[in-house]
Order: C-alpha cells, then sequence, then structure tokens
C-alpha cells in the first residue's frame, strides 16, 4: 500500500475534495482485492476524510459504512466493514434508506430521515444520509451508507463524489460471485 495524502484543508471545495479522496480510495486498493480488506480501509478513508472537512465539523458524520448482500440471501443486506457505533445488522431491499437503494439501484441522498418513509434508525442521532448502492454486473454486491448528525448533511455534491468513489472500490475488489 502507498502512503496516502490526507486533506489538510478544512474548507476545500467539495469537488476538490471529493477528486482527493477517489485517488487516496484507489491507492489503499492498489495491491489488494480482497473485498473484506479494501471496504475496511475504504470506510475508514472516507469517515476521517470527511471529518476532516469544515462543512462535516459542522454537521458530524456518525456513521460510514457497507451493507453487503447476504451471499444465502439475494433480498437481504447484512452489515460489513464500518466506522462508527453498533449498527443494524440485517436489512431487506426496499426497507428504509440502504433498502430502498438497494432495491432501486439508485443513490438516495436523504436530507432529513426522519421525513423518509420507513427510515430504519440504526442509530437515533442520525439525522441525514447518503447511500450508494453497489452493482456490478447487474447485481447488487451492497451500499455505501454513511449518516450525519445533523439535517442536510449530504447534496449532490457528495452523492457525484461517492459514486465514483464506489464505482472504484467495485472495481478493486474479486467479489465472491466473481470466483
Amino acid at each position: 500500500m502507498k502512503e496516502i495524502i490526507t486533506n489538510t484543508n478544512p474548507v476545500c471545495a467539495k469537488k476538490e475534495f471529493y477528486s482527493e479522496l477517489l485517488e487516496q480510495v484507489k491507492c489503499i486498493c492498489e495491491d489488494q482485492t480482497f473485498w473484506v480488506t479494501n471496504l475496511s480501509n475504504a470506510s475508514t478513508v472516507i469517515y476521517h476524510g470527511l471529518m476532516s472537512l469544515k462543512h462535516f465539523q459542522e454537521k458530524p458524520i456518525n456513521w460510514c459504512g457497507f451493507y453487503i448482500t447476504d451471499p444465502k440471501n439475494d433480498k437481504l443486506l447484512i452489515l460489513g466493514p464500518f466506522q462508527g457505533k453498533v449498527a443494524c445488522t440485517a436489512i431487506p431491499f426496499g426497507k428504509g434508506v440502504c433498502g430502498t437503494a438497494a432495491e432501486s439501484r439508485k443513490a438516495q441522498v436523504v436530507r432529513d430521515v426522519h421525513e423518509f418513509p420507513g427510515h430504519i434508525a440504526c442509530d437515533s442521532a442520525s439525522n441525514s444520509e447518503v447511500v450508494i448502492p453497489l452493482v456490478k454486473d447487474d447485481r447488487v454486491l451492497g451500499v455505501l451508507d454513511i449518516d450525519c448528525e445533523k439535517v442536510e448533511g449530504f447534496g449532490d455534491e457528495d452523492r457525484e463524489g461517492l459514486e465514483a468513489i464506489a464505482a472504484a472500490i467495485i472495481d478493486s475488489c474479486e467479489w465472491p460471485s466473481d470466483q
């Protein structure tokens, strides 16, 4: 693994920040293809990267991680590598923000989770959320889920940046279905 250069500018523009974060994620995944290892390190790099920005110091991230499609049930997400408090261990497709992203295969940017029908409150401190589905060869591998303690924590710039990061993670890994 190469040395990772982290953000030192808390007021960095989000577009520039996400470009740098993408390079950091690519760097940690460069010589590794095992999905558990890459998702573990990616959750850490993303979490700490986001927390380096003034925006997320004012609107703190309280959870960043992955839910993976259960190999025994392709309509169920199970907890994967993450940073944060203890989390829900299983989420059916179509339920909550994560399950909706998995079922629809579309990113979800929820400015206020209390207004999202069927929101699953794994942590009552969460007030906004962004979820990016991980899709490869028409198969949902899982989702990248990030929660924020404040409403309106995320916007379209975050979604776009995280979609690019998710694509890099997907491409870097050998998934159980690939073997």
